[in-house]
Protein backbone atom coordinates (compact mmCIF):
# COMPACT_ATOMS: atom_id res chain seq x y z
CA UNK A 1 0.00 0.00 0.00
CA UNK A 2 1.11 3.20 -1.07
CA UNK A 3 2.31 5.93 2.33
CA UNK A 4 -0.15 8.85 2.10
CA UNK A 5 0.66 12.07 0.56
CA UNK A 6 0.70 14.86 2.27
CA UNK A 7 0.83 18.58 1.88
CA UNK A 8 3.80 20.93 2.77
CA UNK A 9 4.05 24.25 3.33
CA UNK A 10 6.90 26.23 5.33
CA UNK A 11 6.51 29.21 6.59
CA UNK A 12 8.92 32.62 8.13
CA UNK A 13 9.86 35.73 9.37
CA UNK A 14 12.16 38.02 8.11
CA UNK A 15 13.98 41.13 7.81
CA UNK A 16 17.32 42.70 5.51
CA UNK A 17 18.18 38.84 5.12
CA UNK A 18 18.94 39.53 1.25
CA UNK A 19 22.48 37.30 2.07
CA UNK A 20 20.67 34.45 2.71
CA UNK A 21 17.26 34.47 0.56
CA UNK A 22 18.05 32.95 -2.22
CA UNK A 23 20.20 30.01 0.08
CA UNK A 24 17.08 29.58 1.60
CA UNK A 25 15.09 29.30 -1.26
CA UNK A 26 16.74 26.78 -3.03
CA UNK A 27 16.77 24.57 0.11
CA UNK A 28 12.78 25.31 0.96
CA UNK A 29 11.64 24.05 -3.16
CA UNK A 30 10.71 20.84 -1.89
CA UNK A 31 8.17 22.18 -0.09
CA UNK A 32 5.00 22.78 -2.16
CA UNK A 33 3.91 26.34 -0.71
CA UNK A 34 6.39 28.97 1.02
CA UNK A 35 5.02 31.97 2.68
CA UNK A 36 6.93 34.47 4.90
CA UNK A 37 6.03 37.46 6.65
CA UNK A 38 8.57 40.74 6.18
CA UNK A 39 8.23 42.79 9.11
CA UNK A 40 9.95 45.82 7.31
CA UNK A 41 13.12 45.18 4.92
CA UNK A 42 14.71 47.87 3.59
CA UNK A 43 16.95 45.66 1.44
CA UNK A 44 16.23 43.44 -1.22
CA UNK A 45 14.93 40.42 0.57
CA UNK A 46 11.16 41.39 -0.50
CA UNK A 47 12.01 41.19 -4.39
CA UNK A 48 14.76 38.10 -3.87
CA UNK A 49 11.88 35.53 -2.14
CA UNK A 50 9.17 36.35 -4.68
CA UNK A 51 11.26 36.35 -7.73
CA UNK A 52 12.32 32.95 -6.50
CA UNK A 53 8.46 31.67 -5.91
CA UNK A 54 8.09 32.71 -1.99
CA UNK A 55 4.67 34.43 -1.01
CA UNK A 56 5.58 37.33 0.73
CA UNK A 57 3.60 39.59 2.97
CA UNK A 58 4.72 42.66 4.37
CA UNK A 59 4.12 43.85 8.32
CA UNK A 60 5.51 45.83 11.00
CA UNK A 61 4.75 44.25 14.51
CA UNK A 62 5.36 47.06 16.94
CA UNK A 63 6.14 46.54 20.22
CA UNK A 64 8.49 43.69 18.43
CA UNK A 65 7.64 40.07 19.50
CA UNK A 66 8.40 36.88 18.33
CA UNK A 67 5.55 34.89 19.12
CA UNK A 68 3.30 37.82 17.45
CA UNK A 69 5.30 37.72 14.23
CA UNK A 70 5.41 33.40 13.96
CA UNK A 71 1.67 33.64 14.53
CA UNK A 72 1.18 36.76 11.61
CA UNK A 73 3.15 34.42 9.63
CA UNK A 74 1.68 31.10 10.63
CA UNK A 75 -1.54 32.82 9.62
CA UNK A 76 -0.64 32.93 6.22
CA UNK A 77 -0.44 29.30 5.96
CA UNK A 78 -3.22 27.98 3.89
CA UNK A 79 -6.08 25.99 6.14
CA UNK A 80 -5.91 22.75 4.09
CA UNK A 81 -2.01 22.33 4.08
CA UNK A 82 -1.20 19.15 6.50
CA UNK A 83 2.41 19.99 7.42
CA UNK A 84 3.93 23.48 8.46
CA UNK A 85 7.84 23.75 9.06
CA UNK A 86 8.58 26.65 10.66
CA UNK A 87 12.17 27.46 9.27
CA UNK A 88 14.38 31.16 9.29
CA UNK A 89 16.08 32.20 6.34
CA UNK A 90 19.67 31.84 8.16
CA UNK A 91 18.75 27.87 8.03
CA UNK A 92 19.36 25.26 5.27
CA UNK A 93 17.87 21.72 5.34
CA UNK A 94 19.85 19.12 3.77
CA UNK A 95 18.18 17.48 0.47
CA UNK A 96 15.66 15.06 0.42
CA UNK A 97 13.82 16.22 3.69
CA UNK A 98 10.56 16.13 2.14
CA UNK A 99 10.47 12.79 1.38
CA UNK A 100 11.76 11.98 4.78
CA UNK A 101 9.37 14.04 6.59
CA UNK A 102 6.30 12.72 4.80
CA UNK A 103 7.77 8.98 5.64
CA UNK A 104 7.70 9.87 8.98
CA UNK A 105 3.99 11.40 9.79
CA UNK A 106 0.91 10.03 10.12
CA UNK A 107 -2.71 11.72 10.35
CA UNK A 108 -2.14 11.09 14.36
CA UNK A 109 1.05 13.44 14.11
CA UNK A 110 0.79 16.73 15.51
CA UNK A 111 4.66 17.53 16.01
CA UNK A 112 8.07 16.09 14.98
CA UNK A 113 10.96 16.70 16.03
CA UNK A 114 14.48 16.44 13.86
CA UNK A 115 17.89 16.98 14.29
CA UNK A 116 19.47 20.33 13.96
CA UNK A 117 22.93 22.21 14.19
CA UNK A 118 22.65 25.23 15.51
CA UNK A 119 26.27 26.19 15.29
CA UNK A 120 29.33 25.26 13.25
CA UNK A 121 32.88 25.15 14.91
CA UNK A 122 35.87 27.65 13.19
CA UNK A 123 37.42 24.43 11.31
CA UNK A 124 33.44 23.44 10.22
CA UNK A 125 32.59 20.90 12.38
CA UNK A 126 29.62 20.68 14.01
CA UNK A 127 29.19 22.82 17.26
CA UNK A 128 26.21 22.90 19.32
CA UNK A 129 23.46 20.07 17.98
CA UNK A 130 20.24 18.92 19.14
CA UNK A 131 16.73 18.22 18.31
CA UNK A 132 13.91 21.20 16.85
CA UNK A 133 10.49 20.99 17.13
CA UNK A 134 8.99 23.71 15.03
CA UNK A 135 7.36 20.89 12.50
CA UNK A 136 3.83 21.02 13.33
CA UNK A 137 0.35 19.82 11.75
CA UNK A 138 -1.71 22.78 10.56
CA UNK A 139 -4.56 23.38 13.25
CA UNK A 140 -3.90 24.09 17.00
CA UNK A 141 -0.88 25.37 17.55
CA UNK A 142 0.08 28.84 19.07
CA UNK A 143 3.34 30.29 19.38
CA UNK A 144 3.91 32.02 22.85
CA UNK A 145 6.58 33.99 24.86
CA UNK A 146 8.22 36.99 23.60
CA UNK A 147 11.23 35.72 23.15
CA UNK A 148 12.45 31.75 22.75
CA UNK A 149 8.88 31.19 21.80
CA UNK A 150 7.92 27.69 21.47
CA UNK A 151 4.98 26.17 19.89
CA UNK A 152 1.79 25.61 22.72
CA UNK A 153 -0.91 23.26 21.64
CA UNK A 154 -4.30 25.12 21.73
CA UNK A 155 -6.33 23.33 20.15
CA UNK A 156 -10.16 21.51 20.93
CA UNK A 157 -9.09 17.81 19.42
CA UNK A 158 -6.23 15.73 21.01
CA UNK A 159 -3.19 17.07 20.68
CA UNK A 160 -1.26 14.49 18.60
CA UNK A 161 1.82 12.13 19.32
CA UNK A 162 5.69 13.53 18.85
CA UNK A 163 7.54 11.74 16.03
CA UNK A 164 11.12 11.61 15.43
CA UNK A 165 12.34 12.45 12.09
CA UNK A 166 14.65 10.48 10.96
CA UNK A 167 16.99 11.94 8.79
CA UNK A 168 15.89 15.43 8.38
CA UNK A 169 18.97 17.47 9.20
CA UNK A 170 18.74 21.76 9.56
CA UNK A 171 21.84 23.93 9.80
CA UNK A 172 21.61 27.31 10.95
CA UNK A 173 24.45 29.73 10.12
CA UNK A 174 23.63 32.93 11.88
CA UNK A 175 24.81 36.44 10.97
CA UNK A 176 27.50 37.26 13.54
CA UNK A 177 26.71 40.73 13.06
CA UNK A 178 23.03 40.56 14.13
CA UNK A 179 22.83 42.21 17.79
CA UNK A 180 21.37 39.99 20.61
CA UNK A 181 20.52 43.40 22.23
CA UNK A 182 16.84 43.03 22.23
CA UNK A 183 16.37 39.53 24.45
CA UNK A 184 17.37 40.89 27.47
CA UNK A 185 14.48 43.34 27.64
CA UNK A 186 11.69 40.85 25.99
CA UNK A 187 12.95 37.90 28.18
CA UNK A 188 12.17 40.38 31.16
CA UNK A 189 8.71 40.97 29.66
CA UNK A 190 8.61 37.16 29.01
CA UNK A 191 8.74 36.26 32.61
CA UNK A 192 6.70 39.27 34.03
CA UNK A 193 3.75 37.45 31.80
CA UNK A 194 4.68 34.12 32.84
CA UNK A 195 6.53 33.90 36.05
CA UNK A 196 6.00 30.61 36.76
CA UNK A 197 7.45 28.91 33.26
CA UNK A 198 10.60 27.84 34.62
CA UNK A 199 11.80 27.55 30.92
CA UNK A 200 11.78 31.46 30.86
CA UNK A 201 13.56 32.38 34.05
CA UNK A 202 15.95 29.79 33.07
CA UNK A 203 17.00 31.64 30.18
CA UNK A 204 16.59 35.52 31.65
CA UNK A 205 19.10 33.42 34.45
CA UNK A 206 21.73 33.00 31.54
CA UNK A 207 21.12 36.16 29.48
CA UNK A 208 21.83 37.38 33.14
CA UNK A 209 25.00 35.77 32.50
CA UNK A 210 26.16 37.13 29.66
CA UNK A 211 25.53 40.56 30.54
CA UNK A 212 27.73 40.08 33.50
CA UNK A 213 25.06 41.39 35.84
CA UNK A 214 26.12 38.26 37.94
CA UNK A 215 23.69 39.08 41.11
CA UNK A 216 20.91 39.07 38.83
CA UNK A 217 22.25 36.11 37.22
CA UNK A 218 22.17 34.14 40.65
CA UNK A 219 19.63 35.32 42.35
CA UNK A 220 17.69 34.63 39.45
CA UNK A 221 18.44 31.44 38.59
CA UNK A 222 18.19 30.24 42.29
CA UNK A 223 14.38 31.56 41.72
CA UNK A 224 14.52 29.00 38.49
CA UNK A 225 15.98 25.98 40.77
CA UNK A 226 13.26 26.52 43.64
CA UNK A 227 10.31 26.38 40.96
CA UNK A 228 8.50 22.90 41.56
CA UNK A 229 7.90 22.02 37.53
CA UNK A 230 11.66 22.99 37.07
CA UNK A 231 12.42 19.05 36.91
CA UNK A 232 14.83 18.65 33.93
CA UNK A 233 17.81 17.96 35.21
CA UNK A 234 19.53 18.97 31.84
CA UNK A 235 18.81 22.38 32.40
CA UNK A 236 19.15 22.23 35.95
CA UNK A 237 22.38 21.38 35.75
CA UNK A 238 23.26 24.36 33.53
CA UNK A 239 21.47 26.52 36.07
CA UNK A 240 23.71 25.36 38.93
CA UNK A 241 27.05 25.69 36.26
CA UNK A 242 25.97 29.21 35.40
CA UNK A 243 25.55 30.21 39.08
CA UNK A 244 28.89 28.81 40.15
CA UNK A 245 30.38 30.92 36.99
CA UNK A 246 28.63 33.77 38.35
CA UNK A 247 30.32 33.31 42.15
CA UNK A 248 33.88 33.14 40.25
CA UNK A 249 33.52 36.30 38.39
CA UNK A 250 32.39 37.77 41.99
CA UNK A 251 35.68 36.75 43.38
CA UNK A 252 33.61 33.92 45.77
CA UNK A 253 35.32 30.58 45.01
CA UNK A 254 34.00 28.91 47.87
CA UNK A 255 30.61 29.21 46.34
CA UNK A 256 31.56 28.38 42.89
CA UNK A 257 33.12 25.32 43.93
CA UNK A 258 30.20 24.60 45.99
CA UNK A 259 27.91 25.21 42.76
CA UNK A 260 30.27 23.38 40.12
CA UNK A 261 30.32 20.30 42.81
CA UNK A 262 26.31 20.24 42.65
CA UNK A 263 26.12 20.87 39.12
CA UNK A 264 27.78 17.51 38.38
CA UNK A 265 26.09 15.69 41.28
CA UNK A 266 22.97 16.51 39.10
CA UNK A 267 23.62 15.12 35.97
CA UNK A 268 26.69 13.36 35.82
CA UNK A 269 25.88 11.92 32.20
CA UNK A 270 26.94 15.56 30.45
CA UNK A 271 30.37 16.71 29.17
CA UNK A 272 29.51 20.49 30.84
CA UNK A 273 29.54 20.10 34.27
CA UNK A 274 32.89 18.13 34.58
CA UNK A 275 34.45 20.39 31.79
CA UNK A 276 33.25 23.80 33.38
CA UNK A 277 34.67 22.01 36.96
CA UNK A 278 37.87 21.60 35.41
CA UNK A 279 38.34 25.11 33.83
CA UNK A 280 37.64 26.36 37.35
CA UNK A 281 40.27 23.71 39.03
CA UNK A 282 42.61 24.79 35.71
CA UNK A 283 42.38 28.12 37.02
CA UNK A 284 43.50 27.27 41.05
CA UNK A 285 46.40 25.03 39.02
CA UNK A 286 44.92 22.15 41.16
CA UNK A 287 45.96 19.68 38.38
CA UNK A 288 45.31 16.30 39.71
CA UNK A 289 41.83 17.49 39.61
CA UNK A 290 42.06 19.01 36.28
CA UNK A 291 43.30 15.85 35.24
CA UNK A 292 40.71 13.73 36.74
CA UNK A 293 37.74 15.79 36.03
CA UNK A 294 38.72 16.13 32.36
CA UNK A 295 38.96 12.10 31.79
CA UNK A 296 35.67 11.63 33.69
CA UNK A 297 34.28 13.97 30.85
CA UNK A 298 36.18 11.68 27.87
CA UNK A 299 34.16 8.79 29.20
CA UNK A 300 31.09 10.17 27.98
CA UNK A 301 30.98 9.84 24.23
CA UNK A 302 27.52 11.02 23.52
CA UNK A 303 26.58 14.70 23.45
CA UNK A 304 22.72 15.54 24.68
CA UNK A 305 20.15 16.05 22.07
CA UNK A 306 19.19 19.28 24.26
CA UNK A 307 20.06 22.72 23.54
CA UNK A 308 22.48 22.49 26.63
CA UNK A 309 25.09 20.59 25.28
CA UNK A 310 28.40 23.41 24.28
CA UNK A 311 30.33 22.90 21.34
CA UNK A 312 33.29 23.21 23.06
CA UNK A 313 32.54 19.83 25.59
CA UNK A 314 32.80 17.77 22.51
CA UNK A 315 35.97 19.69 20.70
CA UNK A 316 39.36 20.14 21.80
CA UNK A 317 38.50 21.29 25.32
CA UNK A 318 39.11 18.08 27.04
CA UNK A 319 41.51 16.92 25.62
CA UNK A 320 43.25 20.20 26.17
CA UNK A 321 42.86 20.27 29.96
CA UNK A 322 43.56 16.31 30.12
CA UNK A 323 47.07 17.39 28.50
CA UNK A 324 47.61 20.28 31.23
CA UNK A 325 46.76 17.70 33.55
CA UNK A 326 49.08 14.96 32.47
CA UNK A 327 52.37 17.43 31.48
CA UNK A 328 51.95 19.34 35.48
CA UNK A 329 51.93 15.86 37.20
CA UNK A 330 54.72 15.01 35.39
CA UNK A 331 53.31 12.29 32.84
CA UNK A 332 55.09 13.94 29.73
CA UNK A 333 53.89 10.68 27.25
CA UNK A 334 50.59 10.83 28.00
CA UNK A 335 50.34 14.64 28.08
CA UNK A 336 51.72 14.71 24.62
CA UNK A 337 49.42 12.02 23.23
CA UNK A 338 46.30 14.03 24.50
CA UNK A 339 47.53 17.20 23.08
CA UNK A 340 47.92 15.72 19.69
CA UNK A 341 44.20 14.67 19.72
CA UNK A 342 43.72 18.07 20.80
CA UNK A 343 45.63 19.77 17.51
CA UNK A 344 43.65 16.78 15.85
CA UNK A 345 40.22 18.76 16.80
CA UNK A 346 41.31 22.01 16.63
CA UNK A 347 44.39 21.87 13.86
CA UNK A 348 44.72 26.08 13.67
CA UNK A 349 45.04 26.91 17.57
CA UNK A 350 48.36 27.88 18.09
CA UNK A 351 48.36 27.89 21.51
CA UNK A 352 48.08 23.82 21.93
CA UNK A 353 51.10 23.37 19.15
CA UNK A 354 53.37 25.25 21.33
CA UNK A 355 51.83 23.49 24.29
CA UNK A 356 52.71 20.61 21.93
CA UNK A 357 56.45 21.92 21.84
CA UNK A 358 56.78 22.14 24.96
CA UNK A 359 56.04 18.97 26.12
CA UNK A 360 58.43 17.28 23.49
CA UNK A 361 61.00 18.81 25.16
CA UNK A 362 60.32 17.72 28.41
CA UNK A 363 60.29 14.14 26.97
CA UNK A 364 63.48 14.68 25.14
Amino acid sequence: MDKKKYSVCVYAICKNEETFAKRWMNSMQEADKVVVLDTGSTDKTVEILRSLGAEVSVKEISPWRFDVARNASLDLVPEDIDICVCTDLDEVFHPGWREKLEAAWGDDVGQGKYRYTWSFLPDGKEGVVFWGEKIHKRKGYLWVHPVHEVLRYKGTEAEGKRVNIEGVQLDHYPDPKKSRGQYLPLLELSVREEPEDDRNMHYLGREYMFYGRHADCIETLKRHLSMKTALWQDERCASMRYIARSYWALGNEEEAEKWFLRSVAEAPYLREPWLDYAKFALARQEWELVLWLSLRALQIRHRAQSYINEAESFGSLPYDLASLGFYYTGRYKKALSYVEEAIRLSPDDERLRQNKIWMEKALS
